[in-house]
């Protein structure tokens, strides 16, 4: 009879151990600590961590398994693995190379491999800032207010924050202007530099349109970041949700169209943010969206007589038709560049002013658009001005053939470009005072049509300096040399000095 209940304490205790063995095996590569993981304060190897080689700006996948799943940084030579137990990629590299601290690129926790064991030590606190930067309201507050400071990166270079290079991965300069130029955009950059703002917005289970968001916001504070250690930054992983999310409209290896891009990036954001068509839905109409009147006249076929003219325009057809509508940028027309040389027989750079550009837009003057059949007349009138104007000076023209560019610079000053002149006459004589604006930046195109490049000038309002930044190069420059550039996009910021 004693047997029996000896035998069943023996399977229990069997039982219990290999319960215990395979909570154990669970627990190696759990976040949690328990008495199978403990924590030690001291690590002995922190001494072979490089800071020169960590590199966060690239897609946080394993370079082995290409696995988005638990992946950790090995902090000696840069490279991501997967896992922390046995026979994972981290594992077996620790025992291979014998680099021993590890980053988890998710809850940014540090652990030391193969021992497995969590470090907590304060001297990591940079490598986490790095990879995941923050600011508080008081830090964004004084950014634009605040004279800047240089940093510091790890092999000595000094760089501004705000004013970094964008690493160019093969032709995605159309787009790295645009990133610059939207970093500089004051409520948008402190909108997105803390992730709180957008973090409660609700989304359907599945909608990885809002990636966009996340990637644009993890940028903007990258670009930011004034303990980066190194003076530039990829944007691998935006470009990357960019291509994935416009259906590859958008590549980073073929050369686009800035102002494609822009209006796309736009509205995407918009949507992500679960905006709608109200002007004040998100951020992005908050800043950017404007409401013009368009007044449409048909126009009778040239080969009808004066009779029948006259009774077409008698039909509702041919009445002025009104239109309200909103926008984001203002598409401005560039007069047709001179077909002959001077009398030296060199070819004349055409010049035009800004304001003549923008009488387009005064609700008087009339342009012809044509259709495949029809001819119409159309008349634009600003009735509200945004906070942030984006000007699109349309420098090419495709006709059947080929692709032709413009060389026409724009004269325009660079402070209290006043717009009131375009405004329709009802918000005039309401007397709309905040009609005078600063430009804040300015992207330009060189080169042909096709095989160009594109450069961006920059405000950073804080030392009231300008800097061209193309690419990975960041240069001051006078804002006199500005205006002699072949502007293609500008945006300009209302003016607090009215």
């Amino acid at each position: 009879m004693t047997e029996i209940p000896a035998k069943r304490a023996k399977l229990e205790g069997q039982r219990l151990t290999s319960s215990i063995q395979a909570h154990k095996a669970l627990l190696e590569d759990d976040e949690t600590p328990s008495v199978f993981n403990p924590k030690y304060r001291v690590c002995p190897y922190l001494d072979t961590i490089n800071r020169n080689l960590l590199d966060f700006d690239f897609e946080k996948l394993c370079s082995i398994s290409l696995t988005r799943i638990n992946v950790y940084a090995c902090l000696v030579c840069g490279k991501y693995f997967q896992g922390r137990g046995t026979n994972t990629h981290a594992y077996t590299h620790s025992v291979g190379e014998a680099h021993h601290v590890f980053l988890n690129l998710h809850t940014l926790r540090f652990y030391c491999l193969p021992d497995n064991y969590e470090i907590i030590d304060s001297s990591l606190d940079d490598i986490k800032y790095v990879l995941n930067p923050t600011f508080t309201k008081q830090e964004i507050s004084k950014l634009d207010l605040v004279e800047p400071k240089h940093s510091r990166t790890v092999d000595g270079v000094l760089y501004l924050p705000g004013v970094v290079g964008l690493n160019n991965i093969k032709a995605n300069d159309y787009c790295n202007v645009v990133l610059h130029a939207l970093s500089h955009v004051g409520p948008l950059r402190d909108y997105f530099l803390r992730e709180q703002n957008y973090a409660h917005i609700r989304r359907p289970p599945g909608d990885s349109m809002f990636t966009l968001v996340q990637r644009f916001g993890e940028l903007m504070r990258k670009m930011w970041n004034p303990r980066n250690f190194k003076a530039h930054v990829s944007p691998h992983e935006m470009l990357q949700a960019v291509v994935l999310w416009s259906s590859k409209r958008f590549q980073i290896t073929e050369q686009g169209d800035p102002i494609d891009f822009l209006s796309w990036f736009l509205n995407t954001l918009h949507r992500a943010l679960k905006g709608n068509k109200k002007p004040d839905s998100s951020i992005l109409y908050k800043i950017f969206l404007g409401e013009m009147r368009i007044y449409t006249r048909k126009i009778p076929p040239v080969e009808l007589d004066d009779t029948q003219k006259q009774q077409l325009l008698a039909t509702d057809e041919y009445k002025d038709q009104i239109e309200h509508t909103n926008f984001i940028y203002l598409t401005c027309d560039l007069p047709p560049p001179p077909l002959f040389t001077d009398e030296f027989r060199e070819n004349i750079i055409p010049q035009v002013n800004l304001y003549q550009l923008l009488g387009k837009f005064n609700g008087s003057a009339e342009k012809e658009y044509k259709t495949y059949k029809d001819n119409f007349m159309k008349r634009f009138e600003i009735t509200r001005l945004p906070q942030f104007i984006i000007l699109y000076i349309k420098r090419f023209t495709k006709n059947t053939f080929f692709l032709e560019k413009n060389p026409t610079i724009v004269n325009f000053p660079i402070k209290n470009v006043d717009f009131g002149d375009i405004l329709g006459m009802r918000q005039r004589d309401k007397g709309v005072k905040d009609t005078k604006y600063n430009l804040v930046a300015n992207i330009v195109h060189d080169g042909d049509p096709k095989k160009g490049t594109y450069r961006a000038h920059i405000l950073h309002k804080a030392n009231g300096q300008w800097y061209e930044m193309q690419d990975l190069h960041v240069t001051k420059i006078l804002p006199q040399m500005i205006t002699l550039t072949e502007s293609y996009i500008q945006i300009y910021e209302r003016s607090m000095e009215q």
